[in-house]
């Protein structure tokens, strides 16, 4: 089904890099240092992954939506249908190594008469959707950092000291300053903390799921941990099909980012075939990793009302509660627990650190093709051959997103949902071109499908297709300002602007993909 063929788009040589030599042919200067090795490559996708990051954000959605049933077979069922979505985009990858990844490989496959506006609307969808990722898993770490201080001054039931909004906004602004400071650093120095940061999360999942049920002093059943379906949820959903679809969100919620390799391209050696491995192995090891870490937590979850209650000592963060308890049920003391929430921290601010990195050589190559305003600005490479307004200009942009959160959480959450849904849509974008409208034309690289190609794209289009629909549904009932599930808005929202400014102005100027060498 998959291959890694010696035939290429291009003619094999032993003096050029396959990747440098294949983005000469597409028409652009090797303008960033081509430094990093597949493992790198690997790393900065991973690192965004970073199960980590997502379980332990959204292990409430779970819980509170299925329990056990759903965390459990729920991740198998997303990670299996997120292989082949990155299955697909390794193989158009494999053909088009450029770090405009997405809207690039849409210019391409759908054609002369298409190609701007597919490039123009993948392009947005993908930019706005990175943007939104980082400024979720930024908030996340702030807010992570706002339980670890509840829990260290007694825990919500002990006087413990709960941070203002204010303040958290606040840790998510110095985070991202230091996230702009590291991503200013050389590719080598990135590509180094990448590596670090993969291994972190490795070693820290594996730690993590052996260590906290071995010290909770009262474990689950194994028939508890993969059988119970908990209905009880408490926002009058009583279907159990619906219950199911919407604990799914934290299993897709976690498996995004993995774009990563493709806008790492420029910067990654014999990208044609290191790019598509990048992605492909990102996924396969996080959705190992991440059955272990959701194993081990969920076998610590005795009684999940009182994970989600907001009265108990984490305020309702449901692993940090898990993490608290233990080592306080058996210790007389929640130090260890909240060390352990340290080493999920240090995951998520990895995670945030590779995916300014990511948005950074979304938004040099995006600017470099004149598609965004002042683009001349962004697009500029430092000394260290790094794009460093780019890299600036996506920490600002991602903490003006999280400054939503101020006025209202739900048009927060709105915003953020972009981060799930936004960046699949561009994911499936170029994967739709390919299926149809280049079907007959595309060109494969070394890494390819074979015959399987089109099969594996129609299933990953529908699956993203059924996803943006499943994830727009209400999760309360009955339905109200509150309650309202705001995702179509926003995605809405972001498809009306963009295809708005496509028809009123950027129709006639943008020519999609511009080459910077004969």
């Amino acid at each position: 089904m998959v291959s890694f063929s010696e035939k290429s788009v291009l003619p094999s040589s032993h003096d050029v890099d396959s990747g440098h030599a294949r983005l000469n042919e597409l028409g652009y200067k090797q303008e960033l240092k081509r430094d990093l090795s597949m493992l790198s490559n690997f790393a900065f996708s991973f690192s965004i992954i970073s199960v980590l990051t997502g379980v332990t954000t959204l292990y409430n959605n779970g819980l509170r939506f299925g329990g056990p049933v759903s965390v459990i077979y729920g991740w198998f069922i997303a990670g299996s249908f997120t292989m082949l979505v990155g299955l697909s985009m390794a193989e158009i990858c494999s053909s088009y190594p450029t770090s405009g990844g997405l809207y690039y490989w849409s210019a391409k496959l759908a054609g002369p008469k298409w190609a701007p506006f597919a490039s123009w609307l993948t392009g947005w969808f993908n930019i706005v959707g990175q943007w939104a990722v980082t400024a979720s898993v930024d908030y996340s770490l702030a807010q992570m950092i706002q339980v670890i201080i509840l829990l260290s001054t007694g825990g919500k039931n002990g006087g413990g000291y709960e941070a203002s909004k204010y303040l958290v906004i606040a840790f998510h602004g110095g985070i991202l300053l230091l996230h702009a400071f590291i991503n200013s650093l050389s590719i080598s120095w990135l590509s180094f903390i990448g590596q670090i940061a993969a291994a972190w999360n490795i070693v820290g999942v594996f730690v993590l799921m052996i260590l906290i049920p071995s010290v909770a002093t009262e474990r689950a059943s194994a028939k508890f941990v993969f059988t119970h379906f908990n209905t009880d949820n408490g926002e009058g959903i009583g279907s159990t099909i619906y219950i199911f679809v919407l604990g799914l969100l934290m299993s897709q919620y976690t498996l995004t980012g993995y774009d990563a390799s493709a806008h790492m391209t420029e910067e990654t050696k014999n990208a044609d075939t290191n790019g598509p491995k990048g992605i492909i192995s990102s996924i396969g090891i996080s959705i190992i990793v991440g059955f272990g870490y959701i194993l081990g937590i969920t076998f610590a979850v005795t009684n999940i009302p009182s994970l989600l209650d907001e009265n108990n000592d984490a305020g309702g963060y449901a692993i940090a509660e898990i993490y608290y308890q233990a080592f306080k049920s058996r210790y007389g003391s929640g130090v260890g627990g909240i060390v352990c929430l340290g080493v999920v921290a240090v995951a998520i601010f990895f995670c945030g650190m590779s995916s300014v990195t990511s948005n950074s050589r979304m938004a040099y190559a995006f600017s470099r093709d004149g598609a965004m305003p002042f683009s001349s600005l962004w697009h500029k490479v430092n000394k260290q051959e790094v794009p460093i307004n780019a890299v600036w200009l996506s920490a600002f942009i991602s903490f003006c997103m999280a400054l939503t959160s101020l006025g209202s959480i739900v048009a927060f959450n709105a915003m953020v949902s972009i981060a799930t849904i936004g960046l699949y849509i561009a994911y499936a974008l170029p994967i739709f071109f390919r299926v149809t409208l280049a079907r007959k034309s595309f060109v494969p690289g070394p890494f390819n499908l074979g015959r399987y190609g089109v099969v594996v794209g129609w299933i990953a289009v529908i699956w993203v297709a059924i996803i943006s629909v499943l994830f727009s549904l209400p999760v309360a009932y009955p339905v109200t300002i509150e309650t309202l599930n705001y995702t179509p808005v926003a995605v809405g929202g972001l498809f009306i602007i963009t295809v708005s400014t496509w028809v009123l102005r950027a129709r006639y100027w943008f020519e999609g993909p511009i080459t910077n060498i004969e």
